[in-house]
């Protein structure tokens, strides 16, 4: 006998068919959320917010995996990347 197929796996965030689902807010949230957004543009806002909180954890995650396997990180290195990010050149002479 033949064993069921397996589900599909689930599409990544902001992938896949939108459906609506019902959350619970505060009263001053929502009112806060109605005034920066309007009525119709709540759900793409929630929406926008919960993808990048998404990618914020995955990361942390990424961050907690790369410092147990190499150690942590040496501030000073990643403060002269930051310079140079910046566009900060006192800062990028020194930067490794």
């Amino acid at each position: 006998m033949a064993s069921p197929p397996s589900p599909a796996p689930a599409p990544p965030p902001g992938e896949g068919p939108v459906r609506p689902v019902s959350v619970s807010l505060h009263e001053g949230t929502i009112a806060a959320l109605k005034a920066r957004t309007g009525k119709r543009g709540m759900s793409a806002y929630v929406e926008a917010l919960i993808q990048r909180q998404l990618e914020r954890e995955r990361l942390r995650e990424l961050i907690e995996d790369a410092e147990a396997e190499h150690g942590p990180v040496d501030q000073a290195a990643v403060d002269a990347k930051r310079a140079i990010l910046r566009g900060d050149t006192a800062g990028s002479a020194n930067a490794a």
